[in-house]
Order: structure tokens, then C-alpha cells, then sequence
């Protein structure tokens, strides 16, 4: 790795004064770090980057949206269709070879459980359970051949979020964050809209900042609840607080946090708090007009579904449910993007009570798959349309993905098995070309076609950076003697896929 790399961070060295004794004794404060924070944002808008560098290459992306659906998605019921699947239904499976499984789910093969049609100028077949998606499969690039490490939940969605399987590292929001900075001052720069539900395996640690410094973790938001963002605003018991006395309590705090900063020399964690106070102060003001549903027109809220009409489902679904709450959080996405919100995070499916509502379908793929992919379909179809309408789209890239597939063959004759051998991802907008296909499984959707040359999450991570401008061998924070990065020391761009 080279040391005169733009992002190379050294560990520091002292220092007879430090930045921040500088701001302090020249009677900057809380002040001079706003101003500096403000030029920095000024830079990132022009290209340069608050971290010290510039981008690597020119960017075709300024933002990032994730969906991940949380329980293991199965590739071969929405996305990946397997005629000899169809044709083989119901007979022995016969996979070549031993297969060890997560929960020994090796039934006879389970045909897709719904019928797939054409979509598009591209012909991309598509599920009846995605059915809504065919209307944008055209902005869409699917990745069949992508592979996990391991068949546990766990492990493989912190492998999905951070590039590794074990917990410690930073998501790929908060490396987003740290490499380009904020787009705006008065929100946070990556935000996570967690299922309503609950929280994902692993919980907080998807999308915490772990070694980086920690303004560039994930700001959980709940759209269309009552308190959107915790602790934000004073408890409704709180009513002895003023306004007044609000703002005399952040100037004594301002004070004590330059009496504790000058002791402190090169403490990033300080930072790290003022600026995550003075971003609480301003979001107070901006986050209730983001996550303002109801500003919507009547013509949007009805794309999205959220005008309370009636939705038509096929007759053995009923997906309103889904459709309502994730595509509440796609709205509160696009509201947030388009004031400058760099990275969002949107998880659907973290219900574990019994029978459940997540994607970890060992039990009843139908039941399972069924209403969550109809309401996700309907919420990213509608988002993608909205996008592209607003001229958001070129320039904001999305990704679809799950912490592994499910196996062809049945396990109990209504569920599948955990498939970490492989799974399914798609892409769109930010310089992603639409209408293409990527990277085969085989004829069951077992394995890649290609076993030697599968797509791994790193070379996912690795084209999403060069999206954004920045060169994923680059891009590293010097941690315990170890240069770190997104893609450790794997990745490959996947030129294929770039328009």
C-alpha cells in the first residue's frame, strides 16, 4: 500500500500544538469548527475531499442506497429463473457432490414458488412476486453469481455491510462518509432506516463506525413514527425545559468542552461529540421537514401507495402491510437524498417471532417471500420512477442485497435452506448500466456457473467506490499498524457493469 496516498491516514504523532488547541486559542470554539466544518462541505461540493485528497477519478455517483433484505432473499423465487428447476420439480435433488447445509435441507427440488414473465425492452424475466420492479427492470443490472462465506446470518450480513465477517469494522456507509464528506450541514451524512419491526442480526454493529471516527456512524431514523429520531427532541416529562435554557446549557457545554479539548491534544473522540451536538442542534430544525411525509403532493404519495387507495395484489397475497411501511421508508429516502444525505440504509424483514415475517424462509417460502417481496417491489419501483423523474437517478447509485440465497431443493416441502454457495444482487443508476445480466448460476441455481470466477461483495463494495470517485485500494485508515479498507485486500471493479 502506498503511504503518499491521499487517504492514507497515519496513527498520530505528537504534535507541540494540535488543530484543535489552534481553533481554541485563536477563539474559533464550537464556532471555528463549524467554519471549518462549512469549508469543508464547500470542498466536497467542488470535488475535493475534507480528508485531505482529491477524487481519485471523476464521480458518476454523489449518493448510495441500500436496500438489504434481511433473513437470506432466495434468488431463485424472485429474480434468477431456472426452467430445468421447473422441470425437475419434486425429484430427488442430486447436487454431484456433498453438500453440508445449514439446517440439512435437502428435499426434493421445490420449483419457484411463483411463475416468471418478461419485463422490458431487455426481457428480463421476473417473478410474480417482483412483479412491480418489471416497470424500471430496464435501469436495473443483475449480479446471479455473487457468493457469501459462510451460511450463517451473523457472520454473512456483517460480510454484506462492512466487508467483514467478524464484528470491529466500519460499514460501508461510514467509509462513504469518511472518504467524501457531508453534502449538507443539518443532517447526518449516513442515515439508517431500520425494519419497524426490529433490528437486523448484528443490530447497531452493520452500520457503526467502529475504528472511524465516530460522526461518520449510521444516524438510525424511523420514518412516520412519533419520534422519528431518538432523543432528539426533550422528553414530553420535560417540561420545565425552554428554549432559553437550551441554549444556555450548549453554551456552558461549549465551554466546558474547551476547558476538556485543551487538556486533550489530539482526542478524536471530542470531536466527534461536539459535532454530533452541534448536528443534533441543527437537525432539530431540519429533520421534522425531511421525514414530512404528508408535505407530499397527492400524485407522489399515490406512486408510492401512501394516498390510502386500494392496492391490487395477487389473490393468495395480501402485501399491504409491506407495501405501506417499506415504502414509507423508500419516500423518506428520496426526501433525505435530495438534501443531501450521502448514504442510506433501508432493511426490510426483522420480525423473529413465530410464524415469522422475514426472509429466512426455512418453514414456508410462500408465506414469507410472498407479501415482503410484493411490498418491497412496490416501494423500489416507485422509488426508482421518483428518482429518475427528478433527474436524481444518474447520479445516485442503489443496490438490492441479501446476506445469502436459498437452496433449490425444499426443506419440510414449503421452505428452503439456507445458500451461501450463491445468491443474487442488482444495481441501478449512479453509471450503472440497465437492462443486463451478469455473472450466471448454474441450472439450479445452486452454485455460479462459473465456479473460478464468482462476484464477491468486495468487488460489489469495490464498484460502488469507483463509482463515487474513489479507488478502493486507496481509500484507508491506519488502524493497529494495519492499513484498513472497505474490500481488505480483495476487490475488483466490475467494468461490465459501468456505463
Amino acid at each position: 500500500m502506498s503511504h503518499d496516498s491521499p487517504f492514507h491516514r497515519q496513527e498520530p504523532a505528537p504534535r507541540k500544538i494540535s488543530r484543535r488547541d489552534f481553533l481554541w486559542q485563536s477563539g474559533g470554539g464550537l464556532g471555528g469548527l463549524a467554519l471549518t466544518a462549512m469549508l469543508g462541505h464547500d470542498r466536497a461540493l467542488a470535488g475535493e475531499l475534507p480528508v485531505g485528497g482529491r477524487l481519485h477519478h471523476p464521480a458518476k455517483a454523489k449518493r448510495v442506497v441500500q436496500f438489504f433484505m434481511a433473513g437470506a432473499a432466495s434468488h431463485i423465487d424472485l429474480f434468477d429463473h431456472k426452467p430445468e428447476l421447473i422441470k425437475r420439480h419434486g425429484q430427488p435433488s442430486d447436487f454431484g457432490e456433498t453438500v453440508e447445509t445449514f439446517q440439512n435441507g435437502l428435499g426434493p427440488w421445490l420449483r419457484p414458488l411463483w411463475d416468471f414473465r418478461p419485463y422490458g425492452q431487455c426481457g428480463k424475466m421476473l417473478s410474480d412476486a417482483v412483479a412491480p420492479l418489471g416497470a424500471v427492470v430496464d435501469d436495473l443490472a443483475f449480479v446471479h453469481n455473487m457468493v457469501g462465506k459462510s451460511g450463517v446470518h451473523s457472520a454473512a450480513t456483517l460480510l454484506q455491510t462492512t466487508g467483514f465477517q467478524l464484528p470491529g469494522f466500519p460499514g460501508a456507509g461510514c467509509w462513504a462518509s469518511y472518504g467524501l464528506g457531508s453534502l449538507n450541514d443539518n443532517l447526518p451524512t449516513f442515515v439508517v432506516l431500520p425494519d419497524h419491526r426490529g433490528f437486523p442480526s448484528n443490530g447497531v454493529k452493520n452500520w457503526d463506525a467502529a475504528f472511524l471516527p465516530s460522526q461518520h456512524s449510521g444516524t438510525m431514523v424511523f420514518p412516520g413514527t412519533e419520534a422519528p429520531i431518538a432523543d432528539l427532541f426533550p422528553h414530553a416529562s420535560g417540561e420545565f425545559i425552554t428554549s432559553a435554557g437550551e441554549a444556555e446549557a450548549h453554551r456552558l457545554m461549549a465551554r466546558l468542552n474547551q476547558n476538556h479539548a485543551a487538556t486533550r491534544g489530539d482526542d478524536q473522540r471530542l470531536d466527534a461529540r461536539i459535532r454530533s451536538y452541534e448536528l443534533a442542534a441543527r437537525m432539530q430544525l431540519a429533520a421534522p421537514e425531511a421525514l414530512d411525509l404528508k408535505a407530499e403532493p397527492a400524485h407522489v404519495l399515490k406512486l408510492y401507495g401512501l394516498d390510502g387507495g386500494p392496492q391490487v395484489w395477487p389473490k393468495e397475497i395480501n402485501a399491504d402491510e409491506e407495501a405501506f411501511y417499506f415504502s414509507q421508508k423508500c419516500l423518506a429516502t428520496r426526501r433525505l437524498l435530495e438534501r443531501g444525505v450521502r448514504f442510506v440504509q433501508v432493511w426490510s424483514g426483522n420480525d423473529n417471532s413465530f410464524p415469522r415475517r422475514n426472509w429466512d424462509s426455512h418453514e414456508d417460502v410462500l408465506r414469507d417471500h410472498g407479501p415482503l417481496a410484493l411490498g418491497m417491489a412496490r416501494g423500489a419501483s416507485a422509488f426508482i420512477q421518483d428518482l429518475k423523474q427528478r433527474g436524481l437517478l444518474e447520479d445516485t447509485l442503489i443496490l438490492w442485497t441479501t446476506e445469502f440465497g436459498r437452496m433449490p431443493s425444499s426443506q419440510g416441502g414449503k421452505g428452503r435452506d439456507h445458500n451461501p454457495f450463491v445468491f443474487t444482487n442488482w444495481l441501478c443508476g449512479g453509471g450503472i448500466r440497465g437492462g443486463v445480466t451478469h455473472g450466471p448460476s448454474d441450472d439450479f441455481g445452486y452454485k455460479p456457473l462459473d465456479r473460478a470466477n464468482p462476484t464477491q461483495v468486495y468487488d460489489i463494495h469495490a464498484t460502488i467506490l469507483h463509482q463515487l470517485g474513489l479507488d478502493h485500494e486507496r481509500l484507508t485508515f491506519r488502524h493497529n499498524g494495519i492499513d484498513r479498507r472497505l474490500t481488505d485486500v480483495h476487490g475488483h471493479v466490475i467494468k461490465q457493469l459501468i456505463s
